[in-house]
């Protein structure tokens, strides 16, 4: 019997920094977009260079900027991403079992961060874009109702999905997981659950990041039907739509308990323009009055002796920025007094709070 020890696999381990810049322009939650040379979109990133990078912060704020000529200013870290075979084009190299095939592979890890700014910056790089982030997760916008998409296309495929679980215990697990993350049979759409959505919907092989992942990996392509035309979103490279849902879900839960919204604000804004930025960013469509109540009773806003010409009405008070308010209530947010609505009249939806 021998004791040599079995070969080691080499596998070379490459740490990418991933942005999602957002701002609000015009009601639009959007996110700065690159376009690589083979057509695919993503998020804007590059290699850290522990050489020339003390930090990842610096080299992500160096990559941003070379690639799109944008300076980012607020930062804050999401998680990290190194789920293998989810990080193609240099996905995993796999055989039908999913083991690997002993061939030397390249691991990549990826460091995600949310970057806010008040204003969509000209972008002068070529390829660079901004996008409305709905256009990657158009089940997620709720301001004028149940997106159609839910109850036509992903609800059923995703109860299909639980119906071809190997056994009653797997398929009680995954209803109960599509129960929590979209509010069904009795409960609650919980806005920050957006990574948990495209996780089961991934998993189920509603989007066209599961078709591909699997391919590359050399496994058989998910059950049923593959996404048509972007009907469940448009694709992103690599793990990027996955960190772009982190980086919604944070926000979104953010606004709760932090001052957040006010890092994208311009120097003066209506109440109802700040409304409507809340709005697009959560995805539903608040009470009117209860926000303003909330908003002036928040000590975050102060009024300026300017006003704006609203479209269709009388002039609006503009407000500014209460600093001193902010540092004082650092660890306060924003009520989310979301419109009740009926519930849906299938499948349990209910997008009330």
């Amino acid at each position: 019997m021998s004791n040599t020890a079995p070969a080691t696999i080499a596998t070379e381990v490459a740490v990418a920094l991933n942005a999602v810049l957002a701002v609000v322009d015009d009601a639009r939650p959007q996110i700065l977009c690159v376009r690589r040379a083979d057509g695919g979109v993503a998020l804007p990133y590059g290699p850290f260079d522990p050489e020339r990078h003390r930090t990842f912060e610096i080299g992500l704020r160096e990559w941003v900027e070379r690639q799109t000529s944008v300076s980012l200013g607020y930062v804050e870290q999401l998680y990290t991403f190194g789920d293998k075979g989810r990080e193609a084009p240099a996905a995993a190299l796999a055989g039908e079992d999913g083991r690997d095939d002993g061939r030397e592979a390249r691991r990549i890890i990826s460091v995600g961060y949310l970057a806010l700014a008040p204003r969509a910056a000209a972008v002068l790089a070529e390829g660079a874009a901004w996008r409305d982030w709905y256009g990657f997760f158009p089940w997620e916008d709720w301001r004028g109702g149940e997106p159609p998409a839910l109850r036509k296309r992903i609800i059923p495929a995703l109860e299909a999905w639980a119906s071809r679980a190997r056994d009653r215990t797997e398929s009680e697990a995954r209803l109960a997981r599509i129960n929590i993350a979209f509010g069904l049979r009795g409960l609650c759409w919980e806005e920050e659950r957006a990574l948990d959505r495209y996780e089961v919907m991934y998993e189920a092989g509603l989007v066209a990041e599961a078709w591909r992942d699997r391919a590359a990996a050399g496994m058989r392509p998910p059950a049923g039907d593959a996404p048509r035309g972007g009907e469940t979103g448009a694709p992103m490279i690599s793990d990027h739509r996955r960190i772009l849902a982190t980086a919604i879900g944070r926000l979104r839960g953010k606004l709760k308990y932090r001052p957040i919204v006010f890092e994208t604000t311009p120097p003066t804004f209506t109440l109802l323009q700040l409304q409507r930025r809340v709005e697009a960013i959560v995805g539903f469509e608040f009470h009117k009055q209860n926000f303003r109540r909330s908003v002036e009773k928040s000590g975050f806003v102060e009024p300026t002796p300017e006003t704006s010409q609203e479209a269709g009405g009388r002039p609006a008070a503009l407000f500014r920025v209460n600093r001193e308010g902010l540092r004082e209530r650092a660890a306060s947010g924003l009520a989310i007094p979301r419109l009740r609505r009926a519930p849906a009249e299938t499948r349990g939806l209910k997008p009330e709070a």
